[in-house]
């Protein structure tokens, strides 16, 4: 069941002051992140972890609780955001905002110490950066905390998941042997002490200590089993080995069914372009699409999370209309080194259908245009095929190259997926589709210039 929480007063404000979608109406913490974020889907689970973070955010900033309580509270958010990008892991919700709103204030004041020193909060220091420049949050600020992300007094190692699993299964394996151990030194100390020694005296060292261990083991199943052990003193029977069980096998992942929603399509801004060194078909754009710090194949640049990304349209689209304009990219097709330069993305543009033989690659081409209001990292789909991309596209599965014949544009200009030009997806039967469904994101639908009936990748 999730947390009853509303929004109070002073997050209200806030976000009738700096986010945007009119958000500042809700005061259900579900429906302002669903109102913030239309493209992001909310399980059940991840429902209640927001409303308990909004309730939490409260407490963080408390003038009422000591020092002690407080400094918990903060290294328990420091130890949660180490592994994680926002509150819920990777979806951005209300409650990330409401942590940077009472927090902001506070981590403003830390010194070097406190915010990037051995005990500092590295992991909150970094969220509240995060929030406040994050195109995803799109958060109109008058002033931002100051953060230099360059000066690091103690750099931490990041954490591996493999490591810090294997790290934990340890130290269980070490508890157990411990409490093996002193239930084994308790036995020893009791003989010892009402000097009962009897056979005990004649045996080795080693029969000693191998017997102790048994009857420590021995102790430890019955107070499990609820049954007496043997006297002690008496002689103990080896145990047989069971038989290893065969483990379970893992299911097989459930493998999504073919649609255009397995593609990653995301609005982004190009900082810049310029032409490929070594290739004369080619521009090099860095563009920002909404990626979390330390996502696989970004970088940095102007404060944002970019990306590089060749695209085949230098002679076909001027390099000054590449300048610092928005464009609907492919995000999750394999990198792949175009003359040198790593490509991690791809460009959506416009062309003329062409007979077979002809130069496919002639021109005019035209890039796709985005609604007003559009931003870096906007999810961007098609009507009615809605759903959860795949991380990375499998090459071997040909997703891309299955589904990108379906890519057009309509009389009205209109960029649309024709569900008729994707054989596998079209017929009859109840899980057929059929008709033309418009690409969109939340502002609004995705147009051309002037290319009617054109193909689109």
């Amino acid at each position: 069941m999730a947390s009853s929480a509303t929004i109070d007063e002073t997050l209200t404000a806030f976000l009738k002051s700096h986010a945007p979608n009119d958000v500042a109406a809700e005061t259900d913490p579900v429906k302002a992140s669903q109102t913030l974020f239309p493209t992001a889907i909310y399980t059940d689970a991840e429902k209640t972890e927001i409303s308990q973070w909004v309730i939490t955010s409260a407490h963080l900033a408390s003038t009422t609780e000591d020092a002690a309580k407080a400094s918990e509270r903060l290294s328990s958010l420091n130890t949660h955001l180490s592994s994680r990008t926002t509150l819920l892991g990777a979806k951005p919700s209300v409650a990330d905002i409401a942590v940077y709103q009472k927090l902001a204030p506070i981590v403003s004041k830390w010194t070097a110490e406190e915010r990037t020193g051995e005990q500092g909060y590295h992991h909150i220091v970094r969220h509240v950066d995060f929030v406040q420049n994050s195109p995803v949050f799109g958060l109109k600020l008058d002033s931002k905390v100051d953060i230099d992300a360059n000066n690091v007094i103690f750099k931490i190692k990041p954490i591996d998941a493999k490591a810090e699993k294997e790290r934990k299964k340890k130290e269980k394996e070490a508890a157990a042997a411990a409490a093996a151990a002193g239930a084994s030194a308790s036995g020893a100390t009791a003989t010892t002490a009402t000097g009962e020694q009897g056979a005990e005296g004649k045996k080795s060292k080693k029969e000693k200590v191998k017997d102790k261990v048994q009857a420590a083991g021995q102790a430890i199943a019955s107070t499990v089993t609820g049954k007496a052990g043997p006297p002690e003193g008496a002689p103990t029977k080896k145990k047989e080995k069971k038989e290893k069980q065969p483990k379970p096998q893992k299911p097989a992942p459930v493998e999504k069914p073919l649609s255009p929603a397995l593609i990653d399509l995301r609005v982004g801004h190009i900082l810049k372009a310029e032409r490929h060194p070594n290739a004369d078909s080619l521009y090099v754009s860095t563009i920002a699409m909404g990626d979390a710090p330390g996502t696989d194949n970004t970088s940095e640049y102007e404060g944002q999370i970019v990306r590089t990304v060749c695209s085949g349209l230098n002679g076909l689209i001027p390099l000054e209309e590449m300048q610092n304009r928005k464009i609907v990219a492919v995000c999750n097709l394999k990198p792949v080194t175009m003359r040198g330069i790593k490509s991690c993305a791809m460009v959506l543009a416009a062309s003329p259908r062409v007979q077979e033989g002809e130069d496919s690659h002639k021109g005019p081409v035209e890039l796709v245009n985005l609604p007003e209001g559009a931003k870096a990292g906007d999810r961007v789909y098609f009507e009615g095929w809605e759903g959860e991309p795949e991380a990375v596209l499998n090459p071997k599965k040909k997703i891309w190259e299955t589904i990108q014949p379906g890519f057009t544009t309509t009389d009205a200009l209109e960029v649309a997926f024709n569900v008729e030009d994707v054989p596998q997806l079209s017929g009859e039967g109840a899980d057929k589709k059929t008709g033309i469904a418009k690409l969109k994101t939340a502002s609004g639908p995705c147009l051309v210039s002037t290319l009617k009936n054109a193909v689109v990748r």
